[in-house]
């Protein structure tokens, strides 16, 4: 029964992105949409309360498969944080390429019109930035770390921002430049996070400040 309504969501994904992708417009409202796509509004409804609010499930659904596709790999749950980040930027681009055309057209209409379509993305996406658990500087004071970790997923949602602006306008052979952007920005944000040469400083700190005391 629960994958039947599973299956069931994702069938109203689909026609709603087919439907948008045809008229360039969602349609004119739920009752028509569901007897053209042979069910009742109650059908439609019991997963969405309007067709706004599937709008911003979509992107939620493309970043539902990014994880699904990913936990399935035996070697990335391996991985460290920085691959584990790579990997998914890898999917998650990669499934937004399979659907660009309705990508490019919701981002367009979420421009002009601000209805937010990747906001609930951005709370999915920092989430999974707090669980791949980026190594970072420990600071002795609870309150600090915590504005430290919001700061941080914070960082990484305006990365993502970057580089979904820049693979709408990518032109590249198969969005190839997107993919050696990602590599950059990761690989570098990374290198420039490495805490092991700070705490060294700290700790270099530490000592000549007790040895002056002597």
């Amino acid at each position: 029964m629960e994958e039947a309504a599973v299956n069931h969501r994702e069938a109203i994904i689909t026609s709603y992105m087919h439907f948008v992708l045809e008229h360039g417009k969602k349609p004119h409202n739920v009752f028509k949409f569901a007897k053209e796509n042979d069910m009742s509004e109650s059908d439609f409804y019991a997963h969405f309360p309007t067709f706004e609010e599937l709008e911003k499930e979509i992107f939620c659904e493309f970043f539902t498969q990014t994880l699904s596709l990913l936990e399935k790999n035996e070697e990335y749950k391996t991985f460290d944080a920085q691959n584990k980040l790579l990997s998914f930027y890898y999917t998650f681009f990669e499934i937004l390429t399979k659907n660009r055309s309705y990508v490019l057209q919701a981002i367009a209409t979420d421009k002009l019109k601000g209805l937010g379509v990747t906001k609930r993305l951005g709370k999915h996406f920092k989430q999974f930035i707090h669980a791949i658990d980026i190594e970072t500087l420990i600071i002795p004071e609870d309150r600090l770390n915590s504005f430290k970790d919001k700061s941080i997923a914070e960082a990484y949602w305006g990365q993502f921002a970057f580089i979904l602006a820049y693979w709408e306008r990518d032109t590249s052979p198969s969005f190839e430049k997107t993919d050696i952007l990602i590599e950059k920005l990761v690989n570098t944000g990374f290198q420039l996070q490495d805490i092991k040469p700070l705490e060294s400083v700290i700790d270099l700190g530490k000592f000549l400040l007790k040895e002056l005391k002597k």
